[in-house]
């Protein structure tokens, strides 16, 4: 499988997936870049994913439906506020796409509703604004418990993951990463890394979820040098997690 990033709006990403059977796409910020993409390939559209309901996630819905006549599926706990859906899922649906399957994960907290698509014969999970790279959505209806419990369930996938997230956020992510845990050298070399690839105009938003585990701050509560510069010794994974989440806020 194919995967191609669509930069969109000034610092959204959509994603194409070229399967055995056909194209899907993970999200639509606006329309013109992903049909300048499809074009640019002679690929047509068959499915469209919706991860959440925010405007620069389902800018460009209407008019791929119109164009390519393409199946729209989202969350169902969020269809009220979503463009018209052709199906609803939840987390735990499992759906075969284009000649391959995908499975829905749960991950409330920037949105009630909030779902991540997973594609485990490519080895890639779409994310949106949950788990983004360096760091995570902010937490707009949920609370921080269950954001906490949602990127859980995330980095319990394979390790080889691969993580295609929503924005490029990660040089102001590394940025604040490197407050919380600046003794961590995997940390270190990622954010030179960044630095050098933003720097060369590449996108930073797609990373191995090995390295998300390595090197997030919001996935690494248990950290021992993170605990300490927080003063949370004995704290629960969830209430690090909160603390971290409130400093990103404030940064």
């Amino acid at each position: 499988m194919e995967i191609v990033t669509v930069p969109c709006l000034s610092d959204n990403y959509a994603y194409l997936v070229k399967a055995p059977a056909g194209v899907c796409l993970i999200d639509a910020p606006e329309a013109g870049p992903i049909i300048e993409a499809l074009e640019a390939r002679g690929w047509g559209l068959e499915t469209l994913l919706i991860t959440h309901h925010h405007h620069d996630h389902v800018g460009g819905v209407a008019e791929l439906r119109e164009r390519y006549g393409c199946t729209v599926i989202g969350p169902r706990a969020e269809e009220a506020k979503l463009p018209p859906l052709d199906t609803a899922v939840a987390g735990g649906d499992s759906l075969t796409l284009a000649g391959t399957s995908v499975e829905v994960i749960d991950v409330p907290g920037h949105t009630l509703g909030h779902v991540a698509f997973y594609f485990p014969e490519a080895s890639a999970v779409f994310t949106a604004d949950s788990l983004v790279a360096l760091g995570c959505g902010r937490v707009f209806e949920g609370t921080p418990e269950m954001m906490w419990q949602s990127l859980s369930r995330l980095a319990a996938l394979p390790p080889e993951t691969m993580v295609y997230t929503g924005h490029e956020y990660t040089t102001a992510n590394a940025r604040f990463a490197m407050t919380i845990e600046p003794g961590n050298e995997a940390l270190k070399l990622r954010s030179d890394a960044i630095a050098k690839a933003r720097t060369e105009g590449h996108p930073t938003a797609a990373c191995m979820l090995s390295e998300e585990l390595a090197t997030n701050p919001f996935l690494r509560p248990d950290s021992p040098e993170i605990r300490d510069l927080l003063g949370m010794p004995d704290a629960s994974q969830a209430q690090v997690f909160a603390e971290i989440r409130g400093r990103k806020d404030r940064f």
